[in-house]
Protein backbone atom coordinates (compact mmCIF):
# COMPACT_ATOMS: atom_id res chain seq x y z
CA UNK A 1 0.00 0.00 0.00
CA UNK A 2 1.37 3.46 -1.11
CA UNK A 3 2.43 5.53 2.28
CA UNK A 4 0.19 8.61 1.27
CA UNK A 5 -2.75 6.38 1.30
CA UNK A 6 -1.77 4.34 4.88
CA UNK A 7 -1.60 7.85 5.95
CA UNK A 8 -5.05 8.98 5.03
CA UNK A 9 -6.45 5.82 6.43
CA UNK A 10 -4.73 6.44 9.89
CA UNK A 11 -5.52 10.10 9.81
CA UNK A 12 -9.22 8.88 9.06
CA UNK A 13 -9.31 6.57 11.79
CA UNK A 14 -7.43 9.16 14.08
CA UNK A 15 -10.58 11.22 13.45
CA UNK A 16 -13.00 8.38 13.75
CA UNK A 17 -11.87 7.12 17.59
CA UNK A 18 -11.83 8.09 20.62
CA UNK A 19 -8.54 7.51 20.64
CA UNK A 20 -5.85 5.95 18.77
CA UNK A 21 -3.79 2.94 20.29
CA UNK A 22 -0.39 0.89 19.39
CA UNK A 23 -2.49 -1.89 18.58
CA UNK A 24 -4.78 -0.32 16.19
CA UNK A 25 -1.75 0.90 14.87
CA UNK A 26 0.14 -2.42 14.15
CA UNK A 27 -2.87 -4.05 13.06
CA UNK A 28 -3.11 -1.32 10.59
CA UNK A 29 0.52 -1.81 9.69
CA UNK A 30 0.07 -5.25 9.22
CA UNK A 31 -2.69 -5.02 6.76
CA UNK A 32 -0.99 -2.55 4.81
CA UNK A 33 1.84 -4.42 4.23
CA UNK A 34 -0.52 -7.43 2.41
CA UNK A 35 -2.77 -7.79 -0.17
CA UNK A 36 -4.00 -10.66 1.36
CA UNK A 37 -7.22 -11.69 2.84
CA UNK A 38 -5.99 -12.64 6.73
CA UNK A 39 -8.30 -13.72 9.75
CA UNK A 40 -8.05 -12.58 12.93
CA UNK A 41 -5.75 -15.58 14.14
CA UNK A 42 -3.30 -14.87 11.34
CA UNK A 43 -3.28 -11.12 12.50
CA UNK A 44 -2.70 -11.90 15.80
CA UNK A 45 0.10 -14.52 15.20
CA UNK A 46 1.89 -12.20 13.28
CA UNK A 47 2.18 -9.70 15.48
CA UNK A 48 2.47 -12.01 19.07
CA UNK A 49 6.10 -12.36 19.15
CA UNK A 50 6.98 -8.60 18.85
CA UNK A 51 3.45 -7.39 20.73
CA UNK A 52 2.60 -10.14 22.87
CA UNK A 53 0.54 -7.99 25.17
CA UNK A 54 -1.76 -7.08 22.37
CA UNK A 55 -4.86 -10.12 23.24
CA UNK A 56 -6.80 -12.09 20.19
CA UNK A 57 -9.95 -10.44 21.59
CA UNK A 58 -8.57 -6.45 20.76
CA UNK A 59 -7.52 -7.59 17.33
CA UNK A 60 -11.08 -9.23 16.49
CA UNK A 61 -12.68 -5.96 17.96
CA UNK A 62 -9.94 -2.99 16.35
CA UNK A 63 -10.77 -5.17 12.73
CA UNK A 64 -14.64 -4.86 13.74
CA UNK A 65 -13.94 -1.21 14.05
CA UNK A 66 -11.34 -0.90 10.92
CA UNK A 67 -14.96 -2.60 9.04
CA UNK A 68 -17.90 -0.41 10.55
CA UNK A 69 -15.33 3.00 9.75
CA UNK A 70 -15.04 1.23 5.93
CA UNK A 71 -10.81 0.98 6.13
CA UNK A 72 -11.35 -3.14 5.79
CA UNK A 73 -13.38 -5.15 3.40
CA UNK A 74 -14.56 -8.47 5.30
CA UNK A 75 -15.62 -11.69 3.79
CA UNK A 76 -16.32 -14.34 5.27
CA UNK A 77 -15.33 -18.08 4.11
CA UNK A 78 -17.64 -20.72 3.58
CA UNK A 79 -16.57 -22.20 6.86
CA UNK A 80 -17.50 -18.72 8.84
CA UNK A 81 -14.13 -17.62 9.50
CA UNK A 82 -14.11 -13.69 8.62
CA UNK A 83 -10.79 -12.72 6.72
CA UNK A 84 -9.63 -9.12 6.30
CA UNK A 85 -8.00 -6.77 3.76
CA UNK A 86 -7.27 -3.23 4.12
CA UNK A 87 -9.53 -1.29 0.96
CA UNK A 88 -7.22 0.18 -1.75
CA UNK A 89 -7.15 3.29 -2.65
CA UNK A 90 -9.36 4.75 -5.78
CA UNK A 91 -12.32 2.60 -7.74
CA UNK A 92 -9.30 1.06 -10.25
CA UNK A 93 -8.23 -1.10 -6.93
CA UNK A 94 -11.91 -2.15 -6.74
CA UNK A 95 -12.59 -5.32 -6.66
CA UNK A 96 -15.36 -8.44 -5.80
CA UNK A 97 -14.43 -12.19 -4.82
CA UNK A 98 -14.57 -16.06 -5.61
CA UNK A 99 -14.58 -18.27 -2.76
CA UNK A 100 -14.14 -21.79 -2.80
CA UNK A 101 -16.71 -23.66 -0.58
CA UNK A 102 -14.26 -26.49 -0.23
CA UNK A 103 -10.84 -25.12 0.79
CA UNK A 104 -11.61 -21.47 1.45
CA UNK A 105 -9.56 -20.21 -0.73
CA UNK A 106 -10.50 -16.54 -2.06
CA UNK A 107 -9.40 -15.10 -5.64
CA UNK A 108 -9.98 -11.20 -5.92
CA UNK A 109 -10.99 -10.69 -9.46
CA UNK A 110 -11.55 -6.99 -11.37
CA UNK A 111 -12.88 -8.63 -14.75
CA UNK A 112 -15.59 -6.60 -15.81
CA UNK A 113 -14.94 -4.13 -12.84
CA UNK A 114 -16.21 -0.62 -15.05
CA UNK A 115 -19.60 -2.71 -16.09
CA UNK A 116 -20.07 -4.43 -12.23
CA UNK A 117 -19.83 -0.67 -10.99
CA UNK A 118 -22.24 0.85 -13.32
CA UNK A 119 -24.78 -2.41 -12.84
CA UNK A 120 -24.57 -2.10 -8.96
CA UNK A 121 -24.78 1.53 -9.08
CA UNK A 122 -27.84 1.70 -10.40
CA UNK A 123 -29.43 -1.05 -8.35
CA UNK A 124 -27.97 0.49 -5.34
CA UNK A 125 -29.70 3.83 -6.27
CA UNK A 126 -33.20 1.60 -7.09
CA UNK A 127 -32.97 -0.34 -3.91
CA UNK A 128 -31.91 3.07 -1.63
CA UNK A 129 -35.30 5.08 -3.18
CA UNK A 130 -37.76 2.04 -3.18
CA UNK A 131 -36.53 1.17 0.83
CA UNK A 132 -35.70 4.67 1.97
CA UNK A 133 -31.90 3.14 2.90
CA UNK A 134 -28.37 4.63 2.68
CA UNK A 135 -26.29 1.91 1.31
CA UNK A 136 -22.93 2.64 2.10
CA UNK A 137 -20.99 -0.05 0.37
CA UNK A 138 -21.53 -3.57 -1.54
CA UNK A 139 -19.61 -6.93 -1.69
CA UNK A 140 -19.77 -9.51 -4.14
CA UNK A 141 -18.97 -12.75 -4.02
CA UNK A 142 -19.31 -15.75 -5.84
CA UNK A 143 -18.76 -19.40 -3.86
CA UNK A 144 -17.94 -22.46 -5.60
CA UNK A 145 -14.79 -24.85 -6.40
CA UNK A 146 -11.21 -23.44 -7.02
CA UNK A 147 -9.40 -25.28 -9.85
CA UNK A 148 -7.50 -27.68 -7.18
CA UNK A 149 -10.52 -28.44 -5.61
CA UNK A 150 -12.29 -29.74 -8.58
CA UNK A 151 -9.57 -31.93 -9.52
CA UNK A 152 -9.69 -33.43 -6.05
CA UNK A 153 -13.26 -33.95 -6.66
CA UNK A 154 -13.26 -35.46 -10.20
CA UNK A 155 -10.69 -38.01 -9.20
CA UNK A 156 -12.38 -39.26 -5.98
Amino acid sequence: MPQRHQHQVRRRLRDNVSRWTQPRDVILDILARTKKHLSAKEIYDTLYSTHPGIGLTTVYRTLELFHRLGVVQKVTSPDGQSRYQLRSEGSQEHHHHLICIRCGKIIDYQDFAEEELKLVGKTEQVLSQKHNFLILDHNIEFLGLCEKCRKETQKS
